[in-house]
């Protein structure tokens, strides 16, 4: 890649300036515009439908009221002036929006990625937590011979399954059936049913859980049977039933590993790049929170998925590229806070049940 070229911030503000003065009249012109179709709006039955042409106007209001500042810092911006490296790392750090490739201006804020990442995140977990923990628990206390021959190799052989072919399946089959689902008409109960897009959110999360399952499941398990069997024959000497024993007793001696394998597979979700790149549906905006769950089947863009989709398309050297190091810095910290504070938890339950 060839480094980027320096950029005069004089020259390309000049057909801006030759202009400055009539964007007053265009802003003025196009809010009286926008204010009579505000005025008169339609009558929409659908409920969902007039909550999002509300939410528009709502949008709208406040992008009409940034017209006169707009116009007022196009005027007294200084190209001369240095931007001091606090306010480039806060507007990276808090910015909310990611914009490439403009006419205009770039924004880079990972804000909206990190969200996304955050809210895939989540659903992986409350998906495959339950799934890995509870199903260790079964195969180490409960199943008989038999069954633990045939359910143990296949959790783990999921995890032979590479994370492209997981993706096309989340692409071809989950989020169709999602999507097809939320129409069924005894679904209309759901506020937020039905969903437009079925790449989002939760499309990605239950293919990510899918991935997180078999590490969950395999540390969960060893860190049961690491329990001296002592614990287990006292309990039951003392007249407890298998299922006291195992939430009493079991449960609780081995929680540090137990956590230890959830923060370890939350760590393989926030890494995860293929799968949320093709099932999350990569749009770089911070989900509509006021639908409520309804945010969890929007779609949205992740930390890994935009360096994996714009980082071999960028200028070395360019403000994009150092974004998108960044990015990466982000998510190396991130993940090493993960991987901290599960040794501290490992660390804490360790000394509390000893």
């Amino acid at each position: 890649m060839a480094a980027a070229a320096p950029v005069d911030p004089h020259v390309a503000m000049t057909g801006l300036r030759s202009v400055d003065n009539k964007f007053p009249t265009i802003a003025t012109a196009m809010k009286a515009k926008i204010d009579d179709l505000l005025a008169a709006p339609p009558v929409l039955n659908a409920s969902r439908a007039q909550r999002l042409f509300e939410s528009w106007k709502k949008r709208t209001r406040d992008y009409l009221a940034q017209f006169p500042a707009v116009s007022q810092q196009l005027h007294e911006w200084n190209p001369d002036e240095r931007v001091p490296a606090y306010r480039a790392v806060t507007s990276f750090l808090f910015g909310t929006n990611w914009i490439t490739a403009s006419f205009w201006q770039d924004w880079y804020g990972i804000i909206p990625l990190l969200v996304g990442s955050i809210m895939v995140a989540a659903v992986a977990l409350l998906i495959a937590v339950p799934l890995g923990v509870c199903s260790a628990i079964y195969v180490s206390e409960v199943a008989a011979r038999g069954e633990k021959s045939l359910i143990k190799p296949y959790i783990e052989f999921i995890s032979a399954i590479p994370s492209v072919v997981l993706g096309f399946f989340g692409i071809a089959v989950v989020g169709q059936a999602v999507r097809a689902l939320s129409q069924m008409p005894f679904m209309k109960w759901v506020p937020f049913f039905p969903i437009s897009e079925r790449l989002n959110v939760f499309t990605a999360g239950s293919l990510l859980a899918l991935m997180a399952v078999p590490t969950i499941f395999t540390l969960a398990e060893d860190a049961l049977r690491n329990v001296p069997r002592g614990f287990k024959e006292a309990s039951y000497a003392l007249g407890a039933n298998r299922l006291q024993t195992i939430a009493r007793v079991l449960v609780p001696a081995s929680l540090s590993g137990i956590i230890s394998a959830v923060l370890l597979g939350l760590g393989r979700v926030i890494g995860e790049t293929m799968v949320v790149l093709l099932c999350a549906g990569n749009r770089i905006a911070i989900p509509d929170f006021t639908q409520g769950l309804g945010a969890f089947f929007q779609p949205v863009h992740t930390m890994t998925g935009i360096i994996a989709q714009e980082m071999g398309e960028v200028v070395r050297g360019s403000i994009h590229y150092r974004a998108l190091f960044m990015v990466g810095l982000v998510l190396f910290v991130l993940t090493l806070g993960i991987n901290y504070l599960a040794q501290r938890l490992v660390a804490r339950y360790r000394m509390s049940i000893g």
